[in-house]
């Protein structure tokens, strides 16, 4: 999306910005469903997808270019940045379909956001009601929830104070103005875009396979 700008500062009288945020480009999002009972389909999806199905609910699964989230006991969503080698989409629904699943491109369909720094926690829960404390939303986690008005998804990639907010591409003006204003009172940094296979964090942790 081009609604955000780019390298703004927006802080108080006094004091650092506490708040960076960014735009994050998805080269692709697709939606998977299918049955984690049926291992055909897990490791079909496993080879088209490049790193396993994350099967703990609000977990997900990440390599360098991508990620995969838990939306539900049959459905997860695949993100991945413009570096990753994309599959040929029609390709990958033929073979999920054969395994008994199911995929839908929804790559046109998000505006996705990082929120980080000391006060990113605070900020998102001036509108979401998830407890976002690592104690409760660790590094890899996923859940959906609202952000404001607004229906969302949200990844906590590592254990620094990072999130990923994605939006309804509909709704991403609504989205923009709620972090922006919830953002004011500490002070906010907007960056230039960025690919979400270029965001940096590490990939040990929680994010590895879980079954």
């Amino acid at each position: 999306m081009s609604d955000s700008p780019q390298a703004v500062n927006r802080t108080p009288s006094a004091g650092e910005a506490c708040v960076a945020l960014a735009e994050v480009r998805l080269a692709i999002a697709w939606n998977v469903r299918g049955d984690p009972a049926q291992a055909a389909f897990v490791a079909e999806a496993e080879r088209a997808l490049g790193m396993p199905l994350p099967l703990q609910p609000n977990t997900s699964t990440r390599n360098a270019a991508g990620a995969v989230f838990w939306l539900g006991p049959r459905a997860w969503l695949f993100v991945a940045g413009a570096d990753f080698p994309r599959n040929d989409f029609d390709d990958v629904r033929r073979r999920l379909g054969d395994a008994g699943g199911a995929l839908f491109d929804v790559s046109a369909s998000y505006a996705t956001w990082s929120v980080s720094g000391a006060a990113a926690l605070r900020v998102l829960n001036k509108g979401c009601p998830l407890d976002l404390h690592p104690r409760a939303f660790p590094a890899g986690h996923c859940a959906q929830s609202l952000l404001g008005h607004i229906h969302a998804v949200f990844y906590r990639p590592d254990d620094a104070s990072t999130f990923i907010v994605m939006v309804a591409r509909s709704f991403a003006a609504d989205a923009w103005d709620f972090l922006t204003a919830s953002a004011a009172s500490d002070g906010y940094r907007i960056g230039p875009p960025v690919s979400f296979g270029a965001l940096e964090w590490p990939l040990q942790g929680p994010r590895a396979r879980q079954d």
